[in-house]
């Protein structure tokens, strides 16, 4: 079978924990990527989960916004350091 090459780019931090990673599998990231690509022709699907960041759910959005909504029409409290951590110890 003849061999080919492919170029990606990936963030430093994340290619050398990647590394890391690998070297402790006792493998290289070609051989992590090769396995990761050989899954996925074969099953036709990305082999892991996939999802979007939890904090961008619908939900959490709307409280957001809510949040805003009250700043914005002074429905606020405000409270020093002293006071909250006061509240804390009671």
């Amino acid at each position: 079978m003849s061999q080919t090459s492919i170029s990606i780019r990936i963030d430093e931090n994340l290619k050398k924990a990647m590394e890391q990673t690998c070297k402790e599998l006792g493998m290289n990231m070609t051989t992590a990527f090769t396995i990761f690509a050989k899954k996925m022709s074969r099953e036709h699907r990305i082999p892991f989960e996939v999802s979007v960041d939890p904090f961008y759910s619908a939900s959490n959005l709307k409280s957001i916004d809510e949040s805003i909504k009250q700043i914005n029409q002074g429905k606020v409290v405000v409270k020093t350091m002293e006071e909250l951590e006061d509240m804390a110890n009671e």
